[in-house]
């Protein structure tokens, strides 16, 4: 069968912009970047090649299979799916593609100790429990998770992670404080057992503003594609220097003249006002463009923002260009980012997010897998 898109609509990944925010970051050899999820949306393997270009020593995947998928792609760095293994054959390929598997419970202990390789130790990571109250061994639990570990010396603790639950939230510094405090008690702990092991528990938002989160390996996910944990609080100013690496366009499918009074889309929840000129868009809620946002965001057409009006479309959004004479059909609308003139400014996942009353994450995750990827 031949292959086929649904939409013309494009998502455009700037991976000179990730690489640029990765060296905002700090020092390559301290960061663990976060490309879960086919990163965020933007495409597992471009963007670890990039970051490879860019001096990245190690990753943080969701899976095993997307460890698997860096292993088959030549990436030699070290590999931590965040997940853990799920099944038997998520460990067996754990060990045979030399990944990270994370040990979050007694049971995995019992799993790795399993397939340990006959020629080498199994290195794995050991998830700690600090707040987030998700995966992983309490304090509580370290008496026997030691004793356990001493009976299979085979398995190599190298790395022990923990996650801040509200880190970007500064009126829940005393919690974060406490995560922190929490997981360095538990290193101590850890590190007599296992003196070379490294420690991983900042994020975006301590890689942004708690240097003393970062130890051997921060994982910043958001920042890394321009995110700003910050944003909308009195620290935003600590990301203001990222830039986001997506932009999601789409061509102008036709102007129209609407007569005042008169409705478009479903719903007839949009009646023009006055003779106003609409621009029919080829984005929806098919490529993420949330039915949610209906007449409540903009678009950038030709450089301006104008207001999206009617209901969304699964395939179908429309504009109101009034103020914009010169649109044709087979323009380009931005959707999010894209060019701006003097004085006007792009349509932001953050935009999208607080009108929506969600994250960026979720926004440039569907965005991401909902539209056909070009890179620049």
């Amino acid at each position: 069968m031949s292959a086929y898109t649904v939409t013309p609509s494009r998502c455009h990944i700037d991976l000179a912009a990730l690489r640029r925010n990765f060296s905002r970051l700090g020092d390559p050899a301290s960061i663990m970047p976060v490309i879960k999820s086919d990163a965020y949306g933007h495409g597992l393997l471009p963007v670890a090649r990039a970051l490879d270009q860019a001096g990245a020593r190690r990753f943080a995947v969701g899976t095993v299979s997307e460890g698997a998928a860096l292993r088959e792609a030549g990436l030699g760095q070290g590999i931590v799916p965040l997940l853990g293994a799920v099944s038997p054959e998520d460990w067996q390929a754990a060990v045979a593609l030399d990944l990270t598997p994370l040990l979050a419970d007694f049971e995995d202990i019992e799993k790795a100790a399993a397939c340990c390789p006959a020629d080498r130790p199994l290195r794995v990571a050991v998830k700690c429990e600090t707040g987030m109250s998700r995966l992983g061994f309490s304090a509580e639990d370290l008496p026997a998770l030691l004793e356990s570990l001493r009976r299979f010396p085979r398995i190599t603790p190298v790395l022990a992670l923990s996650h801040l639950s509200c880190a970007d939230m500064p009126e829940e510094d005393a919690y974060t404080q406490a995560q922190i405090e929490h997981f360095a008690a538990m290193c101590a702990v850890l590190r007599e057992a296992f003196p070379g092991i490294a420690r991983s528990l900042g994020n975006s938002p301590a890689a942004l503003g708690l240097p003393a989160t970062r130890y051997e390996a921060c994982r910043p996910g958001l920042a890394l594609y321009g995110g700003n944990s910050f944003a909308n609080t009195a620290r935003e100013a600590l990301g203001a220097d990222l830039e986001w690496v997506m932009s999601v366009s789409a061509p102008v499918l036709r102007v129209r003249r609407l007569r005042a009074g008169q409705s478009v889309s479903y719903g007839r929840s949009f009646t023009a006002p006055r003779d106003t000129t609409v621009a029919v868009v080829a984005a929806g809620y098919a490529t993420g463009f949330a039915r949610g946002l209906s007449n409540r965001i903009d678009l950038l057409i030709n450089g301006r923002r104008v207001p999206q009006v009617g209901r969304v479309c699964m395939g179908m959004v429309m504009a109101d260009v009034s103020a914009l004479p010169d649109v044709r059909t087979g323009d380009t609308a931005w959707i999010l980012g894209g060019p701006a003139a003097p004085g006007q400014r792009p349509v932001t996942a953050q935009e999208m997010a607080d009108e929506l009353g969600t994250i960026p994450y979720e926004i440039l995750c569907l965005m991401g897998s909902t539209n056909p990827r070009v890179y620049l």
